[in-house]
């Protein structure tokens, strides 16, 4: 039997009502956000001492696609509009800065050079939860936790990487 999802924050659910998001953009916020509550789970269990901000990722989690509801034909193609109208939708709506930036950084994670830790356990969290996995980001959240930690990277690998796995086989 399934386990129920984490609610996501209101601060979220309020802001998706407002903005009348459809009922298929809002299964899929709920179902990336309960990847990266996963995520911020393994990642406090395993670091403890590592500084996150899991309100905003969770905030971030449950809001990053709302530019879509801008966009609705990106709902169902491709598209990145979404990505540079989402944030400002959502500070109009009240949500901070640092809570709406992950409307943009899902997606351009690679190319932003302001790109926190959250953002990128929010875009893999946003892969993680269509079984999806991508080298690169991985890599990147690696190294930033072992330059945190001291701890050697093939030793983050291993602990990150069971993590994923545990996650990806629910």
């Amino acid at each position: 039997m399934m386990q129920p999802l984490q609610p996501i924050p209101s601060q979220a659910r309020r802001v998706l009502e407002a903005i009348a998001a459809p009922p298929t953009l809002v299964a899929h916020l709920a179902l990336v956000h309960e990847v990266a509550h996963e995520l911020a789970d393994g990642v406090a269990a395993s670091w403890p001492a590592l500084p996150l901000d899991r309100e905003a990722m969770m905030v971030g989690a449950a809001t990053h696609d709302a530019g879509k509801v801008l966009h609705p034909e990106e709902m169902h193609a491709p598209g990145r509009l979404h990505e540079n109208d989402g944030p400002k939708l959502l500070v109009e709506h009240g949500l901070t800065g640092d809570q709406a930036r992950f409307a943009r950084t899902h997606a351009q994670w690679a190319t932003d050079p302001d790109v926190l830790l959250e953002d990128l356990l929010v875009a893999l969290a946003n892969l993680i939860w269509v079984g999806k996995r991508n080298q690169r980001l991985e890599d990147l959240i690696i190294s930033r936790v072992a330059a945190f930690s001291g701890e050697p990277i093939w030793q983050v690998f291993a602990t990150f990487d069971e993590l994923e796995l545990a996650i990806l086989e629910n």
